[in-house]
């Protein structure tokens, strides 16, 4: 979302990232990342409940080759694994919400380099 950052927000759209580690983890992860956009914590997992966003056993999160490939992609683009919250099973999830509470878009991940197309998250604006 960072490399399209501007798009969005040409769009009239905000991105919002939410994670799960501490406060001052999510600090360094923006700061070290160079993250345009607010970062939210949801170390209690209270977000990720309600949101029904999936977990996967450790055993799964470590052997399923389907996450090799896009792990291979995120190192070559220089990302790094930072320090991880309490939760390193939670999968990641993306919304599109708005106006006012209507979902637009939902992409529930379900395995660790599964992401939202971002062509479909940019035609859900």
């Amino acid at each position: 979302m960072r490399g399209s950052y501007d798009e969005i927000q040409r769009r009239g759209a905000e991105v919002v990232a939410v994670g799960t580690g501490s406060v001052r983890y999510a600090a360094a992860f923006v700061a070290d990342e160079d993250v345009p956009f607010p970062v939210l914590v949801d170390d209690d997992a209270r977000a990720a409940h309600a949101a029904s966003v999936r977990r996967v056993g450790f055993f799964r999160l470590l052997t399923d080759k389907r996450s090799r490939p896009g792990a291979k992609r995120a190192r070559a683009g220089g990302h790094r694994i930072h320090k991880a919250g309490r939760r390193v099973t939670q999968l990641g999830a993306t919304f599109v919400i708005g106006p006012g509470s209507e979902v637009r878009y939902e992409h529930l991940d379900d395995h660790s380099a599964d992401h939202a197309p971002l062509d479909e998250v940019l035609a859900s604006l």
